[in-house]
């Protein structure tokens, strides 16, 4: 049975940082996408990051302030976030695929961890 457990989410004044981490069990996603999407609330699940095989992509409206990256030796995925904003205040959940391609659709993957908690104060 394959489990994505969050953590690293908490409270942050804007311009912190937060580093959120995603273990995964059950099998091993080194040759697939993993990603990172949030949802504020009200609002749909938006995407934020993807990995795979050193490919990464972005929102463009976390461009330059997250960063995505894996330990495959961990089996865990992480988003550093810096300059956090209040409009970045939402769950975050990490999911994975088994495609093994980049993808900002949700749709795309295959699994979802439970989501975790960021809030940004102003």
């Amino acid at each position: 049975q394959v489990q994505l457990v969050e953590s690293g989410g908490g409270s942050v004044q804007a311009g912190g940082s937060l580093r959120l981490s995603c273990a995964a069990s059950g099998r091993t996603f080194s040759n697939s996408a993993m990603g990172w999407f949030r949802q504020a609330p009200g609002k749909e699940r938006m995407f934020v990051a993807s990995w795979s095989g050193g490919y990464t992509i972005y929102a463009d409206s976390v461009k330059g302030r997250f960063t995505i990256s894996r330990d495959n030796a961990k089996n865990t995925v992480y988003l550093q976030m810096n300059s956090l904003k209040p409009e970045d205040t939402a769950v975050y959940y990490c999911a994975a695929a088994e495609k093994s391609w980049v993808s900002r659709t949700a749709g795309d993957y295959d699994y979802w961890g439970q989501g975790t908690q960021v809030t940004v104060s102003s």
